[in-house]
């Protein structure tokens, strides 16, 4: 049986007395788009920081790729191939949209071992992420200029120009209108495409069941469902705790 790309085994995060992960598992496979869920308090902007590594978890462990990476840092992590975008973007305002593009390529592609991409290299890399996104227009402007959609999509290239086998959306269409959380959507589907392993944290439901072929649902620290997302809707537990019907 092939090994997950990501396994989260038996994690526990506690603040204090507040148990805010309790005994989660979960797998996922390269190639997967999985959706996580779960009501405010739930614990999956946790569970995201303890898989990046912004936060230790007390018990269990997080494998990606083989190796057990819960006691490395976030950048070490990030080098290995896990990235994340972030519900509030925080480009670098005094950079251009280009230059946003191109720390990551400088910090974390040729930070790996055996890479060192030239400079014509990484002005071609930055092209190419910023096309995929649409901002390619954009490229010599700052993220002052951009509208909200297009600092989520600056967000998502930022996040893409690491290279990462996993990606971890959190929240990329928060505040979006109609359209615009339809084009977020297919966007992620054009990155899974390329091959990129996406778990997508979001509250709006219609984007959550048009991306995911898996849907995982957290309440209150645990994991209440996991499963086809059509079959996790019709959950009852899921229902009573996060749809509320």
């Amino acid at each position: 049986m092939t090994e997950p790309l990501l396994h989260v085994s038996d994690l526990s995060k506690r603040f204090g007395g507040f148990v805010a992960l309790d005994g989660i598992d979960l797998a996922v496979a390269e190639g997967e788009r999985v959706g996580l869920i779960g009501p405010n308090g739930s614990g999956k902007s946790t569970l995201v920081n303890c898989i990046c590594g912004t936060l230790s978890n007390e018990a269990g462990t997080v494998r990606f790729a083989g190796e057990v990476i819960d006691r490395l840092k976030a950048h070490e992590r990030t080098r290995r191939g896990v990235a994340r975008s972030f519900q509030l973007p925080r480009p670098f305002v005094t950079m251009s949209i280009a230059e946003n593009v191109r720390i990551p390529l400088l910090y974390t592609v040729n930070a790996r071992a055996g890479r060192h991409l030239s400079a014509a290299e990484i002005d071609g890399r930055c092209a190419e992420m910023l096309e995929l996104v649409g901002l390619a227009g954009k490229a010599a402007q700052r993220p002052r200029d951009l509208t909200q959609v297009e600092m989520r999509k600056l967000e998502l290239a930022r996040a893409l120009a690491a290279e990462p086998r996993l990606l971890l959306a959190d929240e990329a269409m928060a505040g979006l209108s109609g359209s615009e959380v339809a084009d977020i959507v297919a966007l992620l589907i054009r990155l899974n495409e390329r091959g990129v392993t996406i778990i997508l944290i979001e509250h709006i439901m219609r984007a959550v069941m048009s991306f995911s072929q898996r849907l995982v649902v957290l309440v209150s620290g645990k994991k209440i469902a996991d499963g086809l997302p059509d079959d996790v809707i019709r959950d009852p537990d899921v229902e009573r705790a996060y749809i509320g019907q």
